[in-house]
């Protein structure tokens, strides 16, 4: 456990997880009214439909005395029902449907708010319903008295009721200048506005759909209290000496912007791709790139120096300079950079004298040595309104799924504590706030599927955000449209979003895999997987609306669950290849754990022969995935790129196509191959290894079936 586990975190009002252990902690008496009074309002929102289903949020508030435990019922008036919740439980009763508390989100203060909601399913219309109870009291906008007695909470002086965690958005006072550590905690979680503003050379050039206030509205009914905007400006300004900002795209920044402030989001932007395409060369034209660095800041900063204190400022994106002679003059030439910016803002005057500022390390590297230089930057300008920003993609390896980097194991794991320790004791241990600025896995793509297997990378994400919650660490997500589906505003992983919402007050527990495999020539037997708990207690397994029966469908025996044959039997059905049957693990707090069934046969391949820049080995997978692949030459050292692993790069040297039946190997694994013989194994998720032969021959490829 770390040290810092036990520190003492700035209070957060919006959003507290525990709250009512943290009020009984703290000497608060809890009291029975003899005459309590009950009363709560509801709205209810469908955020995104399509054909056949939908997505609807649900904010509930208490306006009678406190509660602790809370049944929501309705009716559906057209027949529909839900199929994917989260921050509740929801049981259905035809279209009667009741959603429960979950532990973390159980007690709601008088006029306090809870939010939940569901992906639901449609047929003839979706017509919302209007009429609610919570506790079985009819949730009118009124309050009236009740003969049952309520438990209502008297707090101590110095601890305040918390509101129950939430994804509604939660409209507070910006913390007053001075405060920074309190403005970068009210700004967790933030988004990235990815590839729109920082595409080059348009909002829309990188495949992205122009920018709507329905787009920011919807990310903020998500749970999202700030808003990263990464703007490239190079192709946006004139010549030198003005460099001056063509008036009709900074009036598209101030649109979205203000769209952005109005929706209560804390807004954050930047020089972006300005970074590589002219800031790098200021080893060498320091007067030039100089220049245009202040010219760029000095407009946007008076531009926007009336703008509320919410906007704020991050000097540059990924800063790097070309020809250095290494790291340390690097550090220097941003420590420059860094401090002309303070300055030129600040001497515009309006909010911009305390406007938070946020400060790159050199790459935004969470390396000890590229934190320390920007904490001699801190130092020197000694300003009280600064933040420290760095970005985090994850062990490389892992990230991009090279050198056999397939599982979130200890070197991912490690890889997270260290970088965000290293943060927390440059930084935030002296009153300087951090903004991991970026974060997710490079190699995370909705249009390259495969490349990080699905429960990996949620056992990466429930870290990131329990260690960085912890050490009241802001992270704010990249995203280039691979979780909100833009045009349809929705997540294009519902389950993701949801444990990202969870990890925010609570953890999720885990398992060794969310997938088992079970050989279609073999017999069925029973299966185990070891739970990774993070602190919560194993409650149940269901399939569905089906609750799994201890003792008869499964058992734990701790950490260890075991389906039973005769569950495996039921689940694997008729033992189709592919995903047969899904069931879910929940515990006493977060996010479920699926685990899909799969049935397979071993997969098999097939000669083929093709050149080095067009080579595909037919595969039939057989209900199986590819992990990852092997190259090897004759003597077992690594071919082809990378050389210093047999492991490849999944996508960029090798691509399964599971439409095609085919494994295609890519140009750039050819370019650095020798010719004659090589050793292809792939691995395959089920645990299966096909080994393949090829032969190149300068230009020409021809491979071979072991």
């Amino acid at each position: 456990m770390s040290s810092h586990s036990v520190r003492k975190i700035p209070w957060r009002a919006s959003v507290v997880a525990g709250g009512m252990a943290a009020l009984l902690l703290a000497g608060v008496v809890v009291t029975t009214s003899a005459q309590a009074a009950a009363g709560c309002r509801v709205a209810y929102a469908v955020s995104a439909q399509w054909p056949g289903g939908f997505t609807a949020n649900v904010n509930v508030t208490n306006l009678g005395d406190p509660i602790n435990g809370w049944d929501l019922a309705w009716t559906f008036p057209s027949g529909q029902r839900v199929t994917h919740p989260w921050n509740a439980t929801v049981t259905s009763a035809g279209s009667q449907v009741t959603a429960t508390n979950m532990s973390y989100n159980a007690t709601i203060a008088t006029n306090a708010t809870v939010s939940f909601g569901f992906n639901g399913a449609w047929s003839t219309s979706n017509t919302p319903p209007t009429a609610f109870s919570l506790n079985g009291v009819a949730c009118t906008g009124n309050v009236s008295p009740t003969a049952t007695p309520t438990p209502s909470i008297s707090p101590s002086p110095s601890v305040s009721p918390s509101v129950s965690p939430s994804v509604s958005p939660s409209v507070s006072p910006t913390p007053q200048p001075g405060d920074p550590m309190a403005m970068v905690a009210a700004m967790q979680p933030g988004w990235n506005l990815g590839n729109t503003f920082d595409a080059i050379p348009d909002e829309t050039s990188w495949g992205n759909p122009r920018t709507t206030r329905a787009m920011l509205h919807h990310l903020r009914t998500q749970g999202y209290n700030s808003i990263r905007i990464p703007i490239t400006w190079s192709n946006h300004h004139g010549s030198a000496p003005d460099y001056t900002i063509d008036p009709a795209w900074l009036n598209r920044i101030h649109e979205v912007v203000d769209w952005s402030l109005a929706e209560g989001f804390y807004v954050m932007i930047n020089l972006h791709h300005d970074s590589w395409q002219w800031i790098n060369t200021y080893p060498t034209d320091r007067a030039g790139v100089m220049d245009r660095y202040r010219a760029l800041w000095t407009q946007v900063a008076t531009s926007f120096r009336g703008h509320s204190r919410k906007l704020v400022f991050e000097s540059i994106n990924e800063p790097q300079f070309a020809g250095t002679s290494g790291d340390t003059e690097s550090d220097q030439l941003l420590h420059e950079l860094n401090v002309e910016f303070v300055r030129l803002v600040r001497q515009t005057d309006g909010n911009n004298a305390t406007r938070l500022l946020v400060l790159p390390t050199l790459h935004t590297s969470g390396e000890q040595a590229r934190m320390d230089a920007l904490l001699g930057t801190f130092d020197e300008l000694d300003d009280p309104n600064l933040a420290a920003t760095i970005h985090f993609y994850g062990w490389w390896p892992f990230s991009v799924n090279i050198a056999g980097g397939t599982r979130y194991d200890s070197n991912v794991e490690q890889d997270i504590l260290n970088t965000f320790d290293r943060a927390y004791d440059t930084f935030i241990s002296r009153d300087i706030p951090v903004v991991i600025g970026e974060w997710a896995l490079l190699s995370y793509d909705y249009t390259r599927p495969g490349i990080i297997e699905r429960g990996e990378l949620l056992k990466f994400f429930e870290a990131v955000g329990y260690h960085a919650r912890i050490r009241n660490l802001t992270t704010m997500l990249w995203d280039a449209g691979s979780f909100l589906h833009r045009p349809e505003l929705r997540w294009r992983d519902q389950g993701i979003y949801q444990l990202m919402m969870a990890n925010l007050t609570t953890r999720s527990a885990t398992a060794s895999s969310d997938q088992i495999y079970v050989d279609r020539a073999g017999a069925v037997t029973s299966r185990t997987l070891t739970l990774n708990r993070n602190g919560l207690s194993f409650r149940s397994l269901w399939q569905g609306d089906t609750r799994l029966v201890d003792g008869t469908d499964y058992t734990v025996s701790g950490d260890t669950l075991t389906l039973t044959r005769p569950a495996m039997n039921r689940l694997v059905g008729d033992r189709t290849q592919g995903v047969n049957a899904t069931i879910e693990a929940r515990f006493s707090a977060g996010v479920p754990w699926q685990i899909s069934i799969i049935s397979y046969d071993p997969p098999t391949q097939a000669a083929a022969t093709g050149t080095t820049n067009s080579f595909a080995i037919p595969t039939e997978f057989h209900g199986d995935q590819l992990a990852t692949m092997e190259a090897e030459y004759a003597d077992g050292s690594p071919a082809g790129p990378a050389n210093w692993t047999p492991y490849k790069e999944f996508w960029t040297h090798f691509q399964p196509d599971y439409d095609a039946n085919t494994i295609i190997l890519k140009p750039e694994f050819f370019a650095e191959v020798t010719d004659g013989p090589v050793t292809l194994t792939f691995h395959f998720w089920s645990g299966t290894q096909v080994t393949y032969h090829l032969t190149k021959d300068g230009s020409s490829v021809t491979g071979q079936a072991s």
